[in-house]
């Protein structure tokens, strides 16, 4: 029976090993990126969608983009717990693509139905309803909830199927992944920034809303296509029970000593490789400390209470996300600044946007960004990475910091670029015209979107690659996460920002820095704030990049140590 057993266990990991692999990238970065040209040109026009059929001001309406913004990046955390700790990527993919499509219905028919919107017959044009709004918010609900769970585990799904720690040149292939994943999914987001905004500025919201429902189902079938090549990891059950474990085991022990290094204290550690906890978070080292072998431990050499004794795997996983927070934190003011572009659509249309001889869409300039972004993964990747030695090229500290540095830049030219189109607007007697388009080409606004563009590249996936080499494989989805909930933090962030300013601004009955009037207002003074903060959030990356230290404390999460020699340590205890 026993050796039937085993025979099985051989079999089901022989077919897991001949599954996944290169043939199955095709069907997963089908689903990701008909799923982006779907989504991406939705959340670029919105604005416009808001302004027009729903008659919010600028700054209402940037508000709700933020916090829908910030919805889809804060649900990504949770899909990631989902798929780690119960469900398992495939199915938590599959449930958020549902979910999402949804979403795209339901909005759809918000521009199919007349009534679904507020009329606007004779000015003043009539406020949304509650009703109305209900409609509208729980579409943008649901396709934050569908983004909750494709986001977080589409890139760590897509590694699943090539990581191969037996192949010397693994880590120099997943380095590569990070790079092109975020390029193909450049690519169709700048599809969907051009072509599908373009269709909804032109072909009317019915249209413009129908073309991404139809493309997120052709997503869906794509993925489930592919479903019995794809590898599927199965989920760590614990992983939400282990790391409260560790908090708990820790306040329990916290009256032991802290051991020094290499001391006598036992640490239980279950086979793993990792024998010994890190030097950092020492605290929390007391919840993998044993005090009494023949008392913790039962006959099978597991903790009797495992709230009061952990294994040093569980205590190095909660540390490595406590480690990296403070340099995450970093990456929310980035997000904050990238994100400003329903400002910059309004700015858009007040410009002469003839280019040439055709008139560009205010929202197809944001496609600068992704433009750029993709320019740089292939210019690092394919250039820079084989011309230098590995050691001479940027780690990944260096191209987050760089990157930031980059997002102060972008915010200081996005204030000059503002004040010379507000200066143009005074000019020429605009003053009381929000809508009069000044003798400025909207080119001027290329470059701050080229460099956001840079900075995101350089960032962005430096975050990615960052937090996925300091986790485990079984956290993997947690790891991308973590930079969509740095981005979501953004954007409440920059919600809160845009309401004080709105209203803190508004003195003696003196326009709002960002009022309706966007040439009585003052938004290039509002870049400026955007540009100190960014100046000290450098500031704060550099000092706790310095106090994170090395990014190697773990080499390989997932080796085991032999049980004999295990055993040898047990007898010499």
């Amino acid at each position: 029976m026993e050796m039937s057993s085993m025979e099985q266990k051989k079999a089901t990991e022989l077919v897991e090993r001949k599954k996944g692999g290169y043939r199955t990238i095709p069907f997963i970065i089908a689903n990701e990126t008909f799923e982006k040209v779907a989504n991406v040109g939705l959340h670029v026009n919105m604005i416009l969608y808001l302004l027009q059929e729903y008659h919010f001001d600028p700054a209402t309406g940037a508000i709700i983009i933020f916090l829908w913004n910030a919805l889809s990046n804060f649900f990504p955390i949770f899909g990631a717990f989902l798929s780690d700790s119960w469900l398992g990527r495939f199915r938590v993919i599959a449930l958020g693509i549902v979910i999402d499509l949804v979403g795209l219905v339901v909005l759809w028919l918000t521009a199919i139905f007349r009534h679904a919107r507020p009329q606007c017959d004779v000015e003043p044009c009539a406020n949304p309803t509650t009703l109305q709004l209900l409609f509208l918010f729980s579409s943008l609900a649901l396709m934050a909830l569908g983004a909750g769970g494709i986001r977080p585990c589409t890139l760590a799904f897509t590694a699943d199927q090539i990581n191969n720690p037996e192949n010397p040149h693994n880590e120099r292939t997943m380095k590569s992944l990070f790079n092109w994943y975020y390029a193909s999914v450049g690519i169709s987001v700048t599809v969907s920034m051009t072509f599908i905004v373009y269709i909804q500025v032109k072909a009317g919201w019915v249209v413009g809303f129908g073309i991404p429902v139809v493309l997120m189902t052709f997503s869906a079938i794509m993925f489930f296509l592919g479903s019995c090549l794809y590898k599927k990891v199965k989920p760590n059950k614990s992983l939400l029970t282990s790391l409260a474990q560790v908090i708990v085991a820790a306040w329990k022990n916290r009256h032991l000593p802290i051991s020094p290094k290499n001391s006598d204290i036992w640490y239980f550690h279950n086979g793993s490789n990792l024998v010994q906890p890190t030097g950092k978070a020492r605290f929390l080292n007391k919840a993998c400390m044993m005090k009494n072998r023949e008392k913790d431990l039962d006959s099978g050499e597991m903790p009797i209470d495992p709230w009061s004794l952990c294994t040093v795997r569980q205590v190095e996983e909660l540390k490595a996300i406590i480690k990296v927070l403070p340099i995450w934190s970093t990456g929310i003011i980035l997000a904050t600044s990238i994100s400003q572009q329903s400002f910059s659509i309004v700015q858009a249309q007040t410009m002469n946007r003839v280019v040439f001889h055709m008139t560009i869409p205010p929202t197809n300039f944001a496609a600068f960004i992704i433009l750029t972004l993709t320019i740089w993964v292939v210019v690092y990747d394919r250039i820079l990475v084989p011309l230098f030695p590995k050691e001479r090229v940027l780690t990944v500290k260096q191209r987050m910091g760089i990157g930031l540095l980059i997002s102060c830049l972008a915010t200081l030219v996005a204030a000059l670029v503002e004040r010379k189109r507000r200066n143009e607007a005074i000019k020429e007697g605009f003053i009381d015209n929000p809508k009069g388009v000044v003798n400025m080409s909207a080119m001027w606004l290329v470059p701050q979107y080229c460099l956001y563009g840079l900075a995101e590249g350089l960032n962005i996936i430096g975050q990615i690659e960052f937090y996925y080499s300091q986790f485990p494989k079984t956290m993997s989805s947690i790891a991308v996460s973590l930079c969509a909930l740095g981005i979501g933090m953004g954007n409440v962030l920059g919600s809160l920002i845009v309401k004080v300013v709105k209203d803190g601004t508004k003195r003696g009955g003196e326009a709002s820095w960002l009022a309706s009037n966007i040439n009585r207002g003052h938004y290039d003074y509002y870049y400026a704030l955007l540009f100190i903060l960014n100046l000290v959030n450098l500031l704060c990356f550099f000092i706790w990049s310095r106090i994170y230290g090395s990014t190697r404390d773990i080499k390989n999460w997932e080796e085991e140590v032999d049980t004999r020699v295990l055993e040898k340590e047990l007898d010499t205890k």
